[in-house]
């Protein structure tokens, strides 16, 4: 399933930005039962510049399992959501990894997981677990992406185009 065997810098790494994924998520965002608004995707995008797809899908999906384990706050365990930080992680990973961060492909790897995940997906799952005032709920998770959206493709071109940072991450990957 992966390519190249993981170092123990590696698993610490994916550990950090992990946790720091489980922290930006839990405690640090804004939370109703419909939207959420915080910056969990930033060492999402960390790690599908570093890692690639399926281990940020992995690392992802971990991390909402431990979140969710250790900090039941947002209700109970829906699976589906967990599909979707999976597939947000892959669709990072597909674009970030070993590739330049230009904005065509930070805009589009952003408008995917948008529309598919956020809007879509998350939707879907509200649906099955609300029944239809999800939907009567759409306008302001619409709102919320179309808000976050540009900070989102902000952030990450600034992340992919730190020199440092991408020093750092590279070295400490190795």
């Amino acid at each position: 399933m992966f390519s190249k065997k993981i170092t123990t810098r590696e698993i610490a790494l994916m550990g950090v930005l992990m946790a720091l994924q489980l922290i930006l998520t839990r405690f640090l965002s804004i939370q109703t039962p419909f939207v959420r608004i915080g910056f969990s995707f930033i060492p999402t995008a960390l790690m599908a510049m570093t890692f690639g797809p399926m281990l940020t899908g992995v690392g992802s999906l971990l991390s909402d399992f431990v979140g969710i384990s250790l900090f039941p706050v947002t209700g109970p365990y829906f699976p589906g959501f967990s599909f979707s930080t999976f597939l947000t992680g892959v669709i990072y990973g597909w674009f970030f990894y070993k590739k330049e961060l230009t904005w065509s492909r930070i805009i589009v790897a952003n408008l995917l997981v948008t529309i598919i995940v956020d809007i879509f997906l998350n939707t879907l799952w509200l649906y099955m677990m609300m029944g239809p005032i999800a939907i009567a709920q759409l306008p302001l998770r619409v709102g919320k992406n179309i808000i976050q959206f540009p900070i989102k493709v902000f952030i990450m071109y600034f992340l992919g185009h730190n020199v440092v940072l991408q020093k750092q991450l590279t070295r400490f990957a190795k």
